[in-house]
């Protein structure tokens, strides 16, 4: 004989009874629906149904003592609901990272899949942006993906390769740059769908932020003149350098990084931290460049007018490797365009971005992983979106196709 799937008004009220009085015993509203339901032989939707439909009809109290039990019933009801909320909302934050941005559906899908049995769909969904309906839609989907369109099933390859993108660098690059790498990889979509699709998956890129001066102006000291003039422009590798130095705040006080950049291609060809900012740091940064590229003739070396690379040692290192010394005003960024320009990068990717920072052993190993990345990955638009390992080889390539010696 085939079963009602209706249900006695008495059957009803007992279960919804079961709820209100018992629920106290359970972590949840939707575990107590879960337990009771079994019980009683219905499903925990619709029992969930019958409480939700009793708690909208105000019902008549017979006395003063069912009134203050009522009201307790209600009291206690609602703050198992605040715990709830609480609980997913806390959950959901460290399911989805401390991004900021709307997490993807699927990422939201993914959480459901992960709480569904101890909160419910609909419970969840109530607290999170997202509609049960579009939840089990993406359900049904995954279990059918052939009924997706063809612009679905394509977004769905193209978040994919996006996210790639964006992880392999660092996570750091917005929609033009994610655009250009998948066009440098052979993947021909427009920049408008990448940025369309970066809004659905809640990913962005990084925006620098106000630049701070660091080196302190000597004015007692002899200046070399200013041989570059604001043009940051070479012909060939080891033309032109520039250097500066960044700081960090870490928990054990200031930290200080210096870099050497060739400007030709933007290759970072000497770098250094510090506790400190007295000339060795800056000293070891030259070093290291001069090891990494030899000992180039014809080169300049431009800084601002900082009292560390205005010293004795500093200039007599540069004269004895054969570098001529250029620098540009005190105060004024753009004589040092450049240098500032690749140090807001570094504080915009890599520290505001991982901080705080707990001592210098911490920024040198994210230094480390970021200069490799950005001379041999990043996609700089000034050199024609290709990294600056890239542009050098090109063009060296191109030296020898031509017949030329470097």
């Amino acid at each position: 004989m085939k079963k009602s799937n209706r249900y006695t008004s008495e059957f009803r009220e007992r279960a919804i009874r079961l709820v209100t009085t018992q629920q106290h015993e359970y972590p949840s509203l939707w575990a107590a629906l879960v337990s009771i339901s079994d019980k009683l032989g219905c499903t925990p939707e619709t029992l969930r149904a019958w409480v939700k439909k009793s708690q909208a009809q105000p019902s008549k109290p017979s006395s003063n003592t069912q009134s203050t039990e009522e009201r307790l019933a209600v009291l206690e009801r609602e703050n198992k609901e605040l715990k709830r909320t609480n609980d997913i909302l806390r959950q959901a934050a460290a399911f989805f990272g401390p991004s900021g941005a709307r997490p993807q559906t699927e990422v939201i899908v993914d959480f459901i899949d992960a709480c569904r049995e101890h909160y419910g769909v609909e419970s969840i969904c109530k607290e999170l942006p997202i509609a049960p309906s579009t939840y089990y839609s993406h359900k049904q989907i995954q279990r059918e993906p052939e009924r997706l369109s063809n612009r679905k099933k394509r977004d769905a390859e193209l978040i994919i390769l996006i996210r790639e993108v964006w992880e392999d660098n660092m996570s750091v690059y917005g929609a033009r740059k994610i655009w250009k790498q998948l066009q440098l990889d052979d993947h021909q979509v427009a920049r408008c769908t990448v940025e369309r699709l970066m809004r659905v998956m809640g990913i962005q890129g990084v925006r620098r932020g106000k630049a701070h001066k660091t080196t302190i102006p000597d004015e007692q000291q002899d200046k070399p003149l200013d041989l570059v003039n604001r043009q940051f422009t070479a012909e060939q590798p080891n033309q032109l350098w520039v250097a500066d130095i960044t700081y960090v705040a870490t928990w054990s006080g200031f930290v200080y990084v210096a870099f050497v950049i060739d400007v030709f291609s933007r290759y970072i060809v000497g770098w250094r931290v510090s506790t400190t900012m007295h000339t060795e740091l800056i000293l070891d940064a030259l070093e290291q460049a001069i090891w990494h590229r030899g000992n180039p003739e014809g080169l300049i070396h431009h800084s601002d007018r900082g009292s560390q690379y205005l010293s004795i040692r500093y200039t007599e290192r540069l004269a004895e490797a054969g570098i001529q010394a250029s620098v540009g005003s005190v105060g004024d960024s753009y004589d040092n365009a450049l240098a500032e320009t690749i140090n807001g990068l570094f504080k915009t990717e890599i520290i505001r971005r991982n901080g705080p920072w707990k001592n210098v052993d911490a920024v040198e190993y994210a230094t480390l992983e970021w200069v490799n990345w950005f001379n041999n990955q990043r996609l700089l638009s000034s050199i024609g979106y290709i990294s600056p390992a890239q542009y050098e080889t090109d063009y060296y390539d191109n030296l020898n196709e031509s017949g030329k010696v470097a």
